[in-house]
């Protein structure tokens, strides 16, 4: 329907060009806030708001066919969006040109620049008399590209918040307050608009803002839709309206109990649940005291009760009795159990040796450096494309060069806060162990860039994070599994690369070396340098003497 002329529109309250007229069924409705009519398109179709619904051949907007012409500010040949005394002006530039905002060459005030028209323009629409008119906000007065009937984004976003998130009397429950500040004050308000309309967390939002879900833990376990839930229960957490959770030990928690349903036997289930309590959920619980559980440490642990489940149906199969268990059953059981879970067993036996359940067994422990290895010359192709290859994101070339140059893991690398860097200005560090490492350039370029501009998640009511690799979630860090998702696009294998990386510097640092500066067990450095070929024996004997001999003046 095309615009008449501008009157007062009965919707908005702004004069503005009239499509539909006053009538018996409304007032007049200016071009911004008219709809046209629901029908099927006939097209696509599909159901959608069409024109020509009166004239009996309803197209909605996508499939109407749309005139180009050459835009005046960029000269791409595109539909324009307004038609502007300089000529036909493309959707891109229009918005672009609505936004360009700076202090104006000849009254000096922050406003709309329009003359001359483009991204050179220095003169707002006052001083110069020309340039587009309107398109300021009618809630704060900025003037900003208009979203939705005469308000800018962002308090439109405001707006639709407070609705969402309004109780039965109207209003925002204060216990909801920090988080309804955060999303209105989300970076892009866009997102923010784009979640509330289509996000699956927000009718739980506004579910728990009318009191028809408790706003607690519990409830939102029950939600579902889990994955829903579970990012609403992260962004509740970060501003303050749920108390912390130790999630991943929640995880934890529900895995073993699933396992041990599916076990088919009585006394099998109360084998198993008696390790699981007391040394696979105990050993987490232990530990998530003193640090937060990892998706590595869940990971771990639920193998091992596979480990252990796998283990039980096999001695079940072939008639073995588990306190009749032997060396010779252990050793089959390493050949003809499964792969992934054979030498996983080792905690079970421990646990039950310890027990008396059984005698002690010996498995026989995994090869740290077993598995493939990224060859020596696509190492050295890789670590140069991370540190030359422009194309490269920065976060991808920073994870990717602690991998393949410091030998680290990627449960290790998304673990990792801003304290673990130090600049120094004159130098930048890193610590992964006991012990700084200075970083060459230009790899410490790229941290630095890394650190004043951290990559940001497109999500909303993101607090800021101490975490060097923010995740999806609000302040949670980046899962180990997406960061190797990321590398992968690259070309770099993290497993393999951080193996190879290994071997690199078992050649060529000391084992005893090895444990401060990578933070890595004795055992492990010295497993590296066996499999590196490299003989510190005695250097690494000089290192415990000589820290023998400083602990005995010291005590002098």
């Amino acid at each position: 329907m095309s615009a008449g002329a501008a009157r007062l529109c009965g919707r908005c309250g702004r004069v503005r060009p009239i499509s539909k007229r006053a009538g018996p069924d409304g007032p007049d409705i200016c071009s911004s806030c008219w709809r046209p009519p629901t029908a099927v398109c006939t097209v696509c179709g599909r159901e959608r708001p069409c024109n020509g619904v009166a004239a009996g051949h309803p197209v909605c907007s996508r499939c109407r066919t749309r005139s180009t012409s050459r835009c005046a500010h960029c000269g791409e040949t595109r539909p324009a969006t307004a038609r502007w005394p300089e000529g036909p002006v493309c959707e891109p530039c229009y918005t672009a040109a609505l936004r360009r905002t700076g202090s104006c060459a000849v009254c000096g005030r922050h406003r709309r620049l329009v003359t001359p028209p483009g991204p050179a323009a220095t003169i707002c629409g006052d001083c110069s008399g020309t340039g587009p008119a309107g398109h300021v906000c009618s809630g704060c007065g900025v003037e900003d590209k208009v979203f939705a009937r005469g308000y800018c984004a962002r308090c439109t976003l405001a707006h639709r918040t407070d609705e969402l998130l309004s109780d039965r009397n109207g209003a925002v429950p204060i216990e909801l307050a920090a988080v309804r500040d955060a999303i209105v004050a989300t970076d892009n308000p866009l997102t923010a608009l784009n979640w509330l309309r289509n996000g699956a967390g927000a009718p739980i939002l506004a579910a728990l803002a009318r009191g028809d879900i408790a706003l607690c833990h519990e409830a939102l376990d029950a939600h579902p839709k889990r994955r829903a839930a579970d990012y609403l229960r992260a962004m509740l957490v970060a501003h303050g309206a749920l108390p912390p959770r130790d999630q991943p030990l929640v995880r934890l928690e529900r895995a073993v109990a699933d396992l041990l349903a599916e076990v088919p036997t009585d006394d099998d289930r109360r084998m198993l649940t008696a390790y699981a309590t007391w040394r696979i959920l105990h050993r987490a619980r232990r530990r998530a005291q003193h640090r937060p559980t990892t998706t590595t440490i869940v990971r771990r642990a639920t193998v091992y009760l596979r480990a252990a489940i796998a283990l039980l149906e096999w001695l079940r199969t072939n008639n073995i009795r588990l306190d009749r268990l032997t060396q010779a059953d252990i050793d089959q059981w390493l050949l003809t159990g499964p792969t992934t879970l054979r030498r996983e067993v080792s905690d079970f036996l421990g646990w039950s040796a310890y027990r008396r359940l059984t005698p002690k067994l010996t498995v026989t422990r995994a090869d740290s450096a077993a598995g493939p290895t990224t060859g020596e010359a696509d190492y050295w192709r890789l670590a140069h494309r991370l540190l030359h290859d422009n194309d490269i994101a920065t976060i991808d070339r920073v994870a990717g060069s602690f991998v393949l140059l410091y030998g680290q893991q990627l449960s290790r690398i998304a673990a990792m806060t801003r304290n673990q860097i130090q600049d120094r200005r004159d130098a930048l560090s890193v610590r992964f162990g006991t012990a700084d490492i200075e970083i060459p350039e230009p790899l410490a370029g790229f941290v630095r860039a890394h650190l004043d501009a951290p990559r940001r998640h497109a999500s909303l009511a993101a607090p800021d994070s101490n975490w060097l690799f923010p995740g999806h979630l609000p302040a949670r860090p980046i899962t180990p599994a997406r960061l190797g998702e990321r590398l992968g696009r690259v070309g770099v294998d993290a497993p393999a690369g951080h193996r190879a990386a290994m071997l690199q510097l078992a050649t060529t640092v000391p084992a005893a070396v090895l444990v401060d500066l990578l933070g890595i067990h004795t055992t492990t450095a010295a497993d590296w340098a066996h499999a590196s070929g490299g003989d510190w024996s005695s250097y690494a004997a000089e290192i415990v003497r000589a820290r023998a001999r400083s602990t005995d003046q010291t005590a002098r």
